[in-house]
């Protein structure tokens, strides 16, 4: 199977090849990621790669895969992607919002090649979008995380303002609003995602202003490690991070993208592939709840069980009316869900959030 360094050393090197739908029986189907961070980050990027890891132990020798991980959201990205497609690579998948653009200019210009994007909103006939619903994991976080707080004030450490990391924000703060009604969240923008020395001063700064509980949006274990130090609570992040807090470790929301990359994949390699945009969640398998820490008191697991494993079954949805805005107006109507395109475009905070969505 070729690697990041393999494809440092030929593919961008100017090796040319040609796209085309008509491999030879015995050719291996080439499948290419893009990473926004590095493969050993422990979180977002982490994961991706161990979908792509479980797409080579499910085919075999029947698929070839590649990836690039540390690349730039802008015009690297769309450098990256073309490379990809025009070395002969059948499916793409681009993992992180910032490829947006990028994805669908190159997926424009070789409609013979099948491209997935995860986490946008641009589809085409040959560029299908994908994501992982976790604001359901964030929810369960946040009910957590108000249970065992002596101080009821909650970290969250946010990477970019998109909707994606605003609407768990809020979901962590409906979560948290379940349990206490004096809860504060703190949210701190770092402007990254994967900074681990960013992380852990933001952590060390939270953890002073009284934070005992920290949540992130940014992928390397740092924040789990400071908390460790510190003797607080936080949560992993796209991974089961204990081994960097064993104690400190509450839970973890987990991305599982092996089943989707292996069904996409198939579908491909079938001739049945087709666009869409899919919202995978706890029922596709896609958000797993990481083990709940043993020194949480056992009734408060359970009833944090219960609302993963409702959200799952579809009776409970976190983003489910009443819900108001910071101005206390009512946003969402009682008894009324909000539907995932109003989802997609989240870009205020629900009320009890201090400060302003950055522009």
């Amino acid at each position: 199977m070729i690697r990041r360094t393999l494809l440092a050393t030929t593919l961008f090197a100017g090796l040319a090849a040609t796209t085309t739908l008509a491999l030879a029986q015995d050719d291996p189907f080439k499948v290419g990621f893009v990473y926004v961070g590095p493969v050993g980050d422990h979180g977002w990027s982490y994961q991706h790669d161990q979908g792509r890891q479980a797409l080579e132990a499910h085919f075999g020798d029947a698929v070839e895969t590649t990836f690039v991980e540390n690349v730039s959201e802008g015009a690297d990205a769309e450098r990256v992607i073309r490379q990809l497609a025009s070395s002969g690579h059948d499916m793409i998948f681009t993992t992180s919002f910032g490829f947006m653009n990028a994805t669908a200019k190159v997926a424009q210009q070789f409609p013979d090649v099948i491209f997935e994007h995860a986490t946008g909103y641009q589809q085409a006939d040959n560029l299908a979008t994908y994501l992982s619903t976790t604001y359901q994991g964030r929810y369960v976080s946040g009910f957590l995380a108000g249970k065992v707080s002596q101080t009821g004030k909650i970290g969250y450490i946010a990477s970019f303002p998109i909707p994606e990391v605003i609407r768990d924000i809020n979901a962590v703060m409906l979560g948290l609003q379940a349990v206490r009604d004096d809860a504060e969240l703190v949210v701190i923008w770092v402007n990254t995602w994967y900074d681990p020395a960013k992380e852990s001063d933001t952590a060390r700064v939270m953890i002073d202003q009284g934070v005992d509980v920290i949540i992130q949006h940014t992928d390397s274990p740092a924040a789990m490690q400071v908390a460790e130090e510190r003797g607080i609570w936080a949560v992993g992040q796209a991974s089961d991070m204990s081994r960097f807090g064993p104690k400190a470790q509450l839970t973890a929301v987990i991305d599982d993208w092996s089943p989707y990359y292996i069904e996409r994949v198939q579908a491909a390699m079938d001739g049945t592939w087709e666009t869409h945009d899919i919202w995978g969640g706890m029922h596709e398998g896609m958000i797993v709840m990481g083990p709940i820490n043993a020194a949480v008191p056992a009734e408060v697991a359970d009833e944090a069980t219960a609302i993963a494993a409702s959200i799952a079954d579809g009776s409970f949805h976190p983003f489910t009316g009443p819900i108001r805005n910071q101005a206390g107006e009512v946003v969402i109507p009682e008894g009324t869900v909000m539907s995932n395109e109003e989802l997609a475009g989240m870009n205020w905070y629900v009320e009890g959030i201090e400060g302003s969505v950055p522009q």
